[in-house]
């Protein structure tokens, strides 16, 4: 077997894809067909393009590009002959300082690296990985005559030379880092790996080690999924590098710590990551929370509301006084709901202050607090100090205390708008939860104006969801559809394609119980209603539960059943 695809026959092995003998025969395949042995792999359907890319991030240690969202220059393209670009399928990207950077499916084929080298007389040439079907269908689409390689990307309508120059010089720094990085291998995987998950829109990171293995992992559409597995060797040192940055102790390994990174991306672009380190038996593992403000929709049509719970959530908002809670588990896009909401009533006339821990989401013309407990800044601190600046709205990131509870109910009470979140199920166990803090009902009657519960669920990739047929109309019943939907809905599952990543789902949407709290309700909340009881009342009045909410979204064909039975409690 040729040493260099070692990694690659590991892992079709580790994952059961083909026996050896069937390995050693796709390799006499590719030398009798002149083919390359990866290539030959995804020929013979033994994995997939997607697949590829990932074993080949894994062996060869390289960037890996999306075609799909990457500019090309058609100068740099003349640069080099078409037989060359044909015969070893790569495409040139980027060039900088005489190196050119070209995408390949391919990273271990040092003749064809070397022939683009000689060919168009560079200093040297350093792969990215790309997935073969998009490099062949460009390389088709270039070729064949079938239009100039502007028009291939629809991001490049209407751009100038200029910002076509600045978004490659970008992608250059992106991918390359500085010469210092180059020559610290662990310090170029880490940033790689901190791009990668930016560049995917992953909203986690975790860096785990076991006793004999390591992995990586990105949490994406709200699903972790294994995307690196560094040598063991080097693992220490990726720890000390990610500790580093984040600022923390690096000798201190006994107790768990807290830090921040701030990586550029671009001259005008910084993100933000959250870092946490875990004392585990085989090291410490860290996540690192991505905080892109700039990537958030403050947009209250993305959030997926029925027309009816929009209203509801608008008329909330914009009364004069009164309390407004978003509940829901961590990562269900309560603060993206809560600063769409601020976005909405974010005016000159307006002083809206924002106390978070920490502040996810920059908005200009609101003065935004980073609560800090060490430090003495305490939620019910900083609500304080908003009640003697001259206040319009207050959004508090949590509710975590009955100190911090009073303190918002009164504020409510007062003339002011607060917005705040609560770690609960559902609406009912919203009351519940500030009964058992200790507020006393009459204060929660007379104060809370909304409460909204909400999950996210994983949108269907819309080009690759396939019917579902294996529920009955009984089934459907019986999870909470009409007899009549029963009979006519047209039911979707994820399949997987390359526009998705061959995971079937592409993005997330949001499910939600949006209720106000009527006459009705404040009476039953100062009689001491049940969690029960009061979920009772919300169905006699229309509120849609969360389940309800869901199977809607199923009923549109946005998502499948089964994000909906994971996310929903029946």
């Amino acid at each position: 077997m040729q040493s260099q695809y070692d990694a690659i026959i590991a892992g079709i092995l580790k994952n059961k894809r083909a026996t050896i003998e069937q390995i050693q025969e796709i390799q006499m395949s590719a030398m009798k067909k002149r083919s390359s042995f990866p290539r030959q792999l995804v020929a013979e359907s033994v994995i997939g393009a997607h697949e590829l890319v990932g074993l080949n991030r894994t062996a060869a240690n390289c960037p890996v590009i999306d075609l799909r969202e990457t500019l090309l220059s058609q100068e740099l393209i003349t640069k080099v002959d078409e037989k060359t670009v044909r015969k070893y399928s790569m495409l040139p990207v980027f060039e900088r300082g005489g190196r050119l950077f070209v995408a390949t499916f391919d990273p271990f084929d040092k003749i064809g690296l070397d022939a683009f080298k000689y060919t168009g007389n560079f200093s040297s040439v350093e792969a990215l990985i790309a997935n073969v079907e998009q490099i062949e269908q460009i390389i088709e689409d270039i070729f064949a005559g079938r239009g100039d390689i502007d028009d291939l990307f629809m991001d490049d309508a209407g751009q100038s030379e200029e910002q076509k120059q600045k978004e490659l010089e970008e992608l250059s720094k992106m991918l390359m880092g500085n010469e210092q990085e180059e020559e610290a291998p662990v310090v170029k995987y880490v940033s790689e790996m901190l791009l990668d998950a930016i560049r995917t829109g992953a909203s986690d990171l975790h860096f785990e080690p076991y006793e004999h293995t390591y992995r990586v992992r990105f949490r994406k559409d709200g699903v972790l999924r294994e995307v690196s597995t560094p040598p063991a060797n080097i693992t220490n040192r990726i720890t000390a590098r990610l500790k580093v940055m984040s600022g923390m102790d690096i000798a201190e390994k006994r107790v768990p710590q807290d830090g921040r990174i701030k990586l550029p991306v671009s001259d005008t672009k910084v993100i933000d990551f959250r870092v946490n380190t875990l004392p585990t038996l085989w090291g410490e593992k860290i996540v690192l929370r991505i905080l892109d403000g700039s990537a958030a929709q403050l947009n209250i049509d993305m959030l997926g509301f029925t027309e009816q719970q929009k209203q509801l959530y608008l008329d909330a908002i914009t009364k004069p006084q009164g309390l407004v809670l978003v509940t829901g588990p961590t990562g269900s896009g309560k603060t993206v709901s809560l600063y769409t909401g601020l976005n909405i009533l974010n005016k000159p006339a307006v002083n809206i202050s924002t106390a978070e821990d920490p502040v996810e989401i920059t908005l200009p013309g609101i003065n935004q607090v980073n609560i800090n407990a060490k430090q003495g800044m305490t939620f019910a601190k900083a609500l304080r100090a908003f009640l003697r600046q001259d206040p319009d709205i207050i959004m508090v990131g949590e509710i975590r205390d009955l100190e911090t509870a009073e303190i918002a109910i009164k504020a409510a009470q007062t003339g002011h708008m607060v917005m705040s979140t609560l770690h609960t199920n559902d609406v009912p166990q919203t009351i519940t939860r500030l009964a058992n803090m200790g507020v006393p009902a009459y204060n929660v009657a007379a104060s809370v104006e909304l409460i909204m519960a909400q999950r996210l669920v994983r949108r269907l990739c819309q080009h690759c969801k396939m019917r579902d047929r294996s529920w009955t109309p009984a089934q459907l019943v019986q999870l909470g559809f009409s007899e009549s939907d029963a009979d006519e809905i047209k039911i979707y599952a994820p399949k997987g394609c390359d526009r998705c990543g061959q995971q079937g789902y592409k993005g997330r949407a949001g499910v939600y119980q949006v209720v106000n709290i009527t006459p009705d309700m404040s009476e039953m909340i100062m009689a001491g209603a049940s969690s029960i009881e009061f979920t009772e009342q919300c169905q006699r009045e229309g509120f849609w539960d969360l389940r309800q909410s869901g199977l809607d979204k199923v009923k549109q064909g946005i998502t499948s059943i089964a994000e909906i039975l994971r996310v929903t409690i029946d």
